[in-house]
């Protein structure tokens, strides 16, 4: 998932950081210089293990500004991270607004994120602080304009603050902090360093926090006697399910094994929960470097080699992983895995260009009948099983699964979708095009027509259909002396309709007037 970092540039990130006791002074460090300090190291440790990661700089004090946006050039962000200037006094609630704006525009809020707020943990006076803040937050007044908080997207928020805790206590900043979280209503925390304020300490909190979110997530891919080490990106997220009787909290585990393969066809986009890159890892090797002839002298000395996938050892070591994407690939199968107990998902090959593809694994939800059409997935078994010679025979539509409900799912069709007014403006234009063209268009109208109207009635706008009724009235008054007389007696009819058949449900489709004007010459 993508990272902002939010730091805090005004003036009290200036502040000298007071010596520990006992220690022999020396320069001077200050609040900022902290922050830099601990920022490159989560830097060069999201660098080493989730390089793949897309992070971005914004900096705050009263306004806020994007310094780097979302890259993976950890070595820029480093860069940029020294040279940003200082400004006034610290404003949340304008950096909170701008890092929705941000991500809403870059990332949309179905992709999660994770938001780093880099501070003192100063409470500051005036609109915008801490302290006022979190009194808003307790004691909302109907007058107050919108909290950025919660955001609309899935979030992390983690508020770092570089402060002794004899000043946390001081200001009671961990409680206001908490008020921010409790106000997300997502997950998150508030960090802060143990016992003296010094440049380990906050690289220590720094690199703390990154091995719990940005560790990589390694794996063993198993089909019976092969196997391979694999990496998924973004690591899959810990899974919880509300039921009527129990909470369900489910891990991705360490072994995925693949218990069969399906056709593309049969699978047929299923809906999945996330999507995951798998990228092989080189197989882990131990050396043995010997000194002298026969060991004689100096001893033995062995080497571990264990130091990360780097794309000359993936790409000269044979790897299972890489087999498997080819075959995927070409034969145009997808791969049932078992992910954890009763938990599955697919691997199958997704393409980025016409010349590029990977291995991706997408999840389903919790249970083995993630896929209606296929059954419980416990149940599957070899073609073989289910048809003594050919599996599908003759007939190429033949499929050894379940057959499909009639009802379509509402993931596998188009629906309709009025966000914006000009959706809907579109929709109607659509109708009353095909009813310039009457009688031609006469099954394609009322097909749109019959569309509109149980949108209409899903959403609860009933005053919709009383006003395409009388722009059907009004279409049929205006139609030229050349217009054929099936169009006038269509249109009045399915006028009449979209009023009177409203009492008729979901389900009733209207049907156009038969009429006799189609046997004349």
């Amino acid at each position: 998932m993508p990272t902002v970092i939010l730091l805090d540039v005004s003036l009290s990130m200036t502040r000298p950081v007071a010596p520990a006791e006992g220690s022999s002074g020396g320069d001077v460090i200050t609040r900022r210089q902290l922050a830099e300090a601990g920022l490159s190291a989560l830097f060069d440790f999201v660098a080493a293990n989730d390089k793949l990661e897309f992070t971005a700089l914004v900096i705050f004090s009263s306004l806020w500004e994007v310094v780097v946006p979302f890259t993976r050039d950890f070595a820029e962000l480093k860069k940029a991270l020294l040279s940003v200037e200082t400004f006034d006094k610290t404003n949340l609630e304008v950096a909170l607004e701008g890092v929705r704006n941000m991500v809403v525009e870059e990332w949309g809020v179905s992709s999660p994120c994770q938001i780093i707020l880099v501070t003192d943990g100063s409470p500051g006076i005036g609109p915008g602080s801490l302290k006022q803040v979190a009194q808003m937050l307790s004691d909302p007044k109907p007058d107050d304009p919108p909290f950025p908080l919660p955001f609309e997207f899935s979030n992390n928020l983690h508020m770092v603050l570089l402060s002794t805790p004899a000043e946390l206590q001081q200001w009671n900043s961990q409680a206001l902090c908490q008020r921010l979280l409790d106000a997300n209503r997502q997950n998150g925390k508030v960090h802060s360093v143990e016992g003296a304020l010094t440049v380990k300490s906050a690289q220590q909190m720094f690199t703390a926090l990154a091995e719990e979110h940005y560790s990589a997530f390694h794996a063993k891919l198993v089909c019976g006697h092969l196997s391979s080490d694999v990496q998924l990106f973004p690591p899959p997220q810990k899974l919880n399910i509300m039921r009527d009787f129990e909470v369900v909290s489910q891990t991705v585990s360490s072994e995925l094994s693949i218990c069969g393969f399906l056709d593309c066809s049969d699978v047929c986009s299923p809906p999945v929960i996330s999507r995951h890159l798998m990228l092989p890892l080189p197989n882990k090797e131990k050396s043995s470097v010997t000194s002298g002839e026969g060991g004689a002298e100096g001893g033995d000395k062995t080497e571990e080699k264990d130091n990360g996938p780097t794309p000359s050892e993936v790409g000269s070591t044979p790897s299972f992983c890489v087999l498997l994407h080819g075959s995927l690939k070409v034969e145009n199968l997808v791969a049932l895995v078992n992910v954890g107990e009763n938990w599955y998902g697919l691997l199958h090959s997704c393409a980025d260009s016409k010349k590029k593809s990977n291995l991706m694994m997408s999840l389903f939800e919790h249970g083995d009948k993630a896929i209606p059409w296929l059954g419980r997935f416990h149940l599957l078994g070899p073609c073989s099983a289910a048809f003594a010679s050919d599996p599908y025979g003759e007939d190429s539509n033949k499929t050894p699964f379940p057959v499909r409900l009639q009802d379509k799912r509402s993931y596998s069709q188009n629906p309709v979708v009025w966000i914006r007014p000009n959706s809907l403006q579109t929709d109607i234009q659509k109708i009353l095009r095909y009813a310039r063209k009457l009688p031609e268009k006469t099954q394609v109208f009322y097909k749109e027509l019959n569309r509109l109207r149980r949108a209409a009635l899903s959403l609860g706008m009933t005053e919709l259909l009383s006003g395409m009724s009388q722009m059907l009235e009004r279409e049929c008054t205006i139609l030229p002396w050349t217009a054929h007389p099936d169009a006038a007696m269509q249109l009045t009819h399915a006028a009449k309709m979209m009023t009177s058949a409203v009492e008729k449900g979901y389900s009733y489709s209207i049907i156009p007037l038969s009429t006799n004007f189609a046997t004349d010459t």
